[in-house]
């Protein structure tokens, strides 16, 4: 397998990790991030050997219990008991792809060496994901500040040997991997526990998965929408350079580029128009998709920031000799990114599901519901209802997290982000927009047949030709539950480059 090494300068991008993702490969320590990680740790320990003053989160309790000094012989203890005690999560489980990149953008964090971990810690951690031995671990439990406490205390529970892991799609108990591979249970020192629960990796990790389908949905939008112009015999003056350049966002030029190039060469797009104007589900594609595109950059740079950065708390800085007690662990940027994710890509949708309502309306010389002997059949009639739910449910989705905050820990941290709600909230809201596209898909692929002999552009029919062999042509009403699931799994296979996505 290829390596990666963890240094403090080295610099994770959503391109760098779409590759250690899907080139499976293992990662390592370089000696920098060793030297860095025993540095910070041995200088805790001399600290706590001289200074009999409390330290926040070193020799005291935590939370509202922060004033509280613990005697040096109950440190081990207190350790343990925070990962046990703080292990509250409830709900379903978080997906294995999200719980990797936890792992991931923990030990990257903890590689720079301002953390107070013991080296072991973090070897052992390297060795969970280049095994794929994946913690168990919740979607409830998070209030996005104080870190992502509870889902991050799941993700320690089997360095301590505890909790349960997945091994090869299976949930077994930590002390049976533990022992197939005749590891010890890690004995977390002073510190390590606060820095293992304290951070951002749970909203993180989500939020780097769900940028990554984002990107992939917002160029696929493009694709499909440019099929549904065809298949709607609509025009493309709206999507002229000269329209954008004197309007410049980046992301409606980039989408008005996009659509010409992917209509460029389809008869249909160069014949005659017997309309002067489309309704703006189709007009008004550079605007709206443009939008998306550029919330997509802001908060990708939200991200990387982040997932480059040390989280928790507190902070140890060995040459000013300092340790600093603040608030990294805060999940603000990220609960207003994520909210503004959800947003975006949840107008994605409706502006899809408009165009849906269009195909299907018997417009432009098209059969109402997009089939021969409609009263017969239904067609393409109830997939709409389909669509129009799901995007009502994102309207749902998208009302943001990032406004609440409920005080916890006797008043100690009275405002938290709501951060980790807004992750997986925007899960749900990317994963119903696959849905909605794979829904125009079907419609814009039926609809297309209706304009022959004509054809559309070689990029599109060589895609159109693909998705037949599993989604094909509605001659009569059939069990359609059946295609748009086709339909969604076609889109997930769907394979671009991430030079392409990220350009």
């Amino acid at each position: 397998m290829p390596e990666i090494h963890y240094v403090s300068s080295h610099i994770l991008d959503l391109s760098s990790i779409m590759a250690i993702l899907e080139n499976q490969m293992q990662i390592s320590l370089s000696d920098e991030a060793v030297l860095n990680i025993t540095k910070a740790r041995e200088y805790l320990d001399k600290k706590l050997e001289k200074n009999e003053e409390p330290i926040y989160g070193i020799n005291t309790g935590f939370g509202a219990l922060c004033n509280i000094k613990i005697s040096k012989i109950h440190l081990e203890q207190l350790q343990e008991n925070l990962v046990m005690s703080h292990a509250c999560g409830t709900g379903e489980y978080v997906p294995k792809e999200i719980v990797k990149l936890m792992l991931l953008l923990k030990i990257q964090s903890l590689s720079y060496g301002n953390s107070g971990v013991q080296l072991k810690t973090v070897e052992r951690l390297i060795a969970f994901y280049n095994l794929d031995i994946l913690p168990v671990i919740y979607t409830q439990g998070s209030l996005g500040a104080s870190g992502d406490l509870a889902p991050l205390a799941h993700l320690s529970l089997p360095l301590i040997g505890k909790g349960e892991v997945y091994v090869k799609g299976k949930i077994i108990s930590t002390d049976k991997i533990l022992k197939e591979n005749q590891w010890e249970p890690i004995k977390l020192q002073a510190k390590e526990g606060l820095a293992l629960l304290n951070g951002t990796q749970f909203m993180s990790a989500y939020g780097v998965h769900l940028l990554i389908k984002a990107y992939k949905l917002s160029y696929l939008a493009d694709v499909i929408s440019a099929v549904s112009i065809d298949a709607f015999d609509g025009n493309r003056s709206p999507f002229d350079a000269l329209v954008h350049d004197v309007r410049p966002h980046r992301g409606q030029i980039k989408t008005a580029k996009n659509i010409r190039e992917f209509l460029d060469g389809s008869e249909i797009a160069a014949g005659e128009k017997n309309n002067v104007q489309d309704p703006y589900s189709f007009r008004c594609i550079p605007q709206v998709h443009g939008a998306t595109k550029d919330t997509l950059d802001f908060v990708r740079k939200t991200f990387k920031t982040e997932i480059n950065s040390v989280t928790d708390n507190p902070n140890i800085f060995v040459e000013e000799d300092k340790i600093i007690s603040g608030g990294n662990f805060h999940g603000q940027p990220l609960a207003l990114a994520l909210d503004y994710l959800a947003i975006a890509m949840a107008e994605l949708g409706s502006i899809s599901e408009r165009r849906i309502y269009q195909l299907i309306s018997g417009l432009r010389g098209l059969p109402a519901f997009l089939v021969n002997n409609p009263g017969l059949n239904s067609g393409l009639m109830i997939p709409q209802y389909t669509a129009a739910s799901i995007v009502s449910q994102n309207k749902q989705l998208a009302t943001p997290s990032s406004i609440d905050s409920i005080v916890s820990s006797n008043g100690q941290e009275d405002h938290v982000s709501m951060g980790a709600n807004a992750a997986t909230k925007c899960l749900r809201v990317i994963e119903n927009i696959e849905t909605i596209l794979a829904i125009e898909l079907f419609n814009a692929s039926q609809a297309i047949v209706f304009r022959e002999p004509k054809k559309t552009s070689e990029f599109l029919a060589s895609m159109l030709k693909i998705y037949r062999k599993n989604v094909p042509f509605v001659a009569e009403d059939r069990l359609l539950a059946n295609d748009i699931r086709n339909s969604v799994t076609f889109i997930r296979s769907f394979s671009i480059d991430a030079e392409v996505l990220f350009e």
